[in-house]
């Protein structure tokens, strides 16, 4: 069966599973954009594993949806839903808090996302403010809150993985925003590992297009811009410097931030899981 775009249509033989004495139901994990897409998979997933899963979003009736599909997949752990608004500072602190409350916090998966496409020209700039405090400044300030949690542990080990993209090693048209923000969390991403000790790792991970809403929601405002039919914009710019030619399931991005959580990934600290079906390191 294969996952639809929103993420609900996913399986559990479909989701990485590791045995890893840290994946238990007393470990926290913090996954934000929860509600649909990737980060609905990745809360399924990490509570498919044992984690017991804080779940966030605006969307608190996706969360809802998210709670249900761990609980179909007859997931190990749980999911736990906290609706909040990441440019609220004060929500954005009750979040670590609730997932303090659950359990050891260990864990911090920052996948919220979006997206606006318009030219620098005419980029505006309280967009563009937006889109920096949910994927940027949010991120930053999750970690900043999540450290002492994570350090207080009885062992100290802990992980932050942020969703990059192929838009953070390369540039498109129209997305300046998204673009720069993506920037911007490998930097983050990297000074989180460079203060972590070896103990606190951090990683990104880095897709070319996935089968999620915030991708499907942008075809037409792309066509639009660059004059072309829905049908070009999957085909030639999303899909054409890529050398498979599919986009990703949100449950196989989900799998990548099992594995860099994991046990088996220890020294996958500051850098980046590019599984961009070959779209950045190759050319034609």
């Amino acid at each position: 069966m294969s996952t639809d775009a929103d993420g609900t249509d996913l399986t559990a033989d479909e989701v990485l599973v590791i045995d890893d004495e840290r994946f238990a139901p007393e470990s926290a994990a913090i996954v934000t954009g929860a509600a649909s897409g990737i980060g609905r998979a990745t809360a399924a997933a990490l509570a498919a594993n044992g984690l017991t899963v804080v779940a966030t979003d605006v969307d608190e009736d996706g969360l809802e949806e998210t709670a249900d599909l761990a609980a179909d997949i007859d997931a190990a752990g749980t999911v736990e839903t906290v609706g909040a608004d990441l440019t609220d500072d004060a929500q954005v602190e009750a979040i670590v808090e609730a997932a303090a409350d659950e359990g050891s916090l260990r864990y911090v998966a920052n996948i919220a996302g979006m997206q606006h496409i318009d030219p620098i020209e005419e980029f505006p700039m309280e967009t563009y403010d937006t889109m920096h405090d949910v994927m940027v400044r949010a991120p930053l300030l999750l970690t900043k809150l999540a450290l002492p949690h994570v350090r207080a542990t009885d062992d100290g080990v802990g992980c932050v993985g942020n969703m990059c993209s192929i838009h953070g090693h390369v540039a498109t048209q129209d997305k300046v925003a998204y673009i720069t923000s993506k920037f911007a969390l490998r930097g983050l991403t990297q000074s989180i590992a460079a203060e972590g000790g070896g103990k606190i790792r951090a990683f990104t991970v880095s897709t070319s297009y996935v089968s999620t809403p915030l991708v499907t929601n942008q075809i037409p405002d792309t066509a639009r811009e660059r004059g072309i039919t829905e049908e070009e914009v999957i085909e030639d710019v999303m899909l054409g410097g890529s050398r498979v030619k599919e986009m990703m399931k949100p449950v196989e991005v989900a799998n990548l931030f099992v594995f860099g959580f994991s046990k088996h990934a220890k020294h996958l600290d500051g850098g980046d899981l590019l599984f961009d079906g070959g779209h950045v390191p190759t050319y034609e």
